[in-house]
């Protein structure tokens, strides 16, 4: 675990069950809480310093959330996501990509499309260390800025509470070696796609994308990307 939460963070920001819970899923996006473990309501709470109510409390959250389970009389696990809920999750994830993509595509300036391939870089540099540890959180962080750039509020918060229950799924894929060559591919066809700033060739390559990483994760066959659009400019 991480160290000991900052007491002067907790009061100046939000009640400790919401810190909690965020350490939590840091754990989970970190790999460091995989599906099945069990959560030990005496560990979280002596090694946050906390009593165990803030503890049970977030324990409830993650449970809303969908990223743990309760079993009366045995405790919290961390959940295990099967067919068909993450079939079903992907379906979702690609709609609201396909919806992000058409919304940010009138939006895209030089400023963008630079940041863009800086993400892009710093992906590819990754890639070739194999640093799947450091990939992953990028790879995370280049979705997240996509849709964060749509400026739609409503979306963001929809999207992110979504990605928070795929990250077990995610991380096996790439833990694996499955994702990254034909994910770097894919991100690449998207910010070519930026830069046309075609709404429907945007959509089209962000969903492309979703559903070709629930192949590599099922192992189907991928489907072939968007047409070609024109390359990506930095300015």
């Amino acid at each position: 675990m991480n160290a000991p939460l900052n007491h002067l963070r907790i009061l100046q920001t939000r009640s400790v069950a919401d810190l909690v819970r965020e350490e939590i899923i840091g754990l989970i996006k970190r790999g460091d809480l995989v599906a099945g473990d069990k959560l030990s309501e005496q560990s979280f709470a002596q090694h946050f310093n906390v009593s165990r109510a803030p503890i049970r409390e977030a324990f409830r959250a993650l449970e809303e959330a969908g990223l743990v389970r309760l079993e009366k009389n045995r405790g919290v696990f961390v959940r295990e996501i099967r067919e068909p809920e993450a079939h079903e999750l992907y379906e979702l994830r690609a709609t609201l990509d396909e919806m992000a993509g058409r919304q940010l595509a009138p939006r895209v300036t030089g400023e963008i499309l630079s940041e863009l391939d800086s993400w892009l870089a710093r992906l590819a540099d990754a890639a070739r260390a194999g640093d799947m540890a450091a990939y992953f959180p990028l790879n995370i962080g280049f979705h997240d800025r996509l849709v964060e750039l749509t400026g739609n509020a409503t979306l963001i918060e929809f999207y992110r509470k979504l990605i928070d229950r795929m990250h077990l799924l995610r991380r096996r894929n790439f833990d694996e070696g499955q994702g990254s060559a034909g994910s770097q591919e894919e991100h690449r066809a998207i910010v070519a796609a930026l830069a046309t700033r075609h709404p429907d060739r945007v959509a089209a390559a962000m969903r492309a994308h979703v559903e070709n990483g629930y192949r590599r994760l099922t192992g189907q066959a991928l489907v072939p990307g968007p047409a070609s659009a024109a390359p990506a400019a930095s300015g």
